[in-house]
This record gives structure tokens, sequence and C-alpha cells, in this order.
């Protein structure tokens, strides 16, 4: 929080065990998975939430909209990246891999501005950035080709 006591934000810790709520989370995102794209980042998110033992849900209050308030969330969760292999789950955006790059398309039709992306290509990411406006990019991306006329990372 805020010196005045503004909340930046929630932070839930959630184990990933039998019957727990980290377990149905798991659960509800595995579900989600089933018409996503592109499908190898599915299929990648399906072998790798077997081994997740832990959640960390961040929940964005008022305070991050104040001063420094969203450079004091990101450091909060880069340390958390930085304590163990991690992926990063974010409503209607989609699934990160461990190195940070966006990897599952659930954004808003009518989202626009450049975000960095990676496609599993032959067992290995390509990391690259990519006009989230652009109906080229878009449809490449959802059918698991790495768009034309994109800066790699």
């Amino acid at each position: 929080m805020h010196p005045d006591g503004t909340e930046i934000a929630a932070i839930e810790r959630n184990p990933v065990t039998e019957g727990s709520l980290g377990s149905e989370e798991l659960e509800e995102f595995n579900d989600e998975l089933d018409d996503a794209k592109p499908e190898s980042s599915a299929k990648w998110l399906r072998s790798y939430f077997p081994k997740v033992k832990c959640i960390y849900a961040f929940q964005h209050l008022s305070g991050t909209e104040m001063e420094n308030g969203f450079e004091i969330l990101g450091a909060a969760k880069n340390v958390l990246w930085a304590a163990a292999p991690a992926i990063m789950q974010a409503d209607y955006e989609g699934f990160s891999n461990e190195d940070g790059y966006h990897i599952l398309w659930q954004f808003s039709d009518n989202v626009d501005g450049t975000w960095w992306m990676g496609l599993l290509k032959n067992g290995s990411w390509i990391h690259f950035e990519m006009d989230l406006g652009s109906d080229g990019h878009r449809a490449a991306f959802l059918s698991g080709e790495v768009p034309k006329g994109i800066r790699l990372a």
C-alpha cells in the first residue's frame, strides 16, 4: 500500500494440492484451453500445468493508478518471478511462457498496440514483437506462424 494507506494490490498465495483453490484454478485454466490458439501453446500449457506447485493471484487495486503504484506492483511480481520458474496468466490477455513472452491469445477483438509474443516451433520458442491490431499479424499468430514484418527478440 501507499504511505497514505491506499492499497495497491491484494496478493493471494494458493498452493496446488488435491482439492485446493490452487488446484481448482488450474482446472479452470485447463478448461479455457479447449479452443485456445495457437494450438501449440495450448498443448505446451497443458504439459506445464502438472508442474505448477503454487499460484499467486494479483488483484490490482486503486493504488496501482497512483504515483508509482504500478511500478511497485511490478517489483513484487519480479521478486516472485525470480524465485522459481513461472508463467503468468492475465484475464482478457492470455498466458506467458517462462521467459515472460505472451503465448496464448485471449485478447478482445478490438485490442491494438505492440506486444512481445512467443511461438513454439520445432520444440523451441521464437520471441518477437507484433502489432496486436494487425489482422495479418493476428491471423498468423493464431495459426501458429510467425507474422511477416515483425521484430525478433
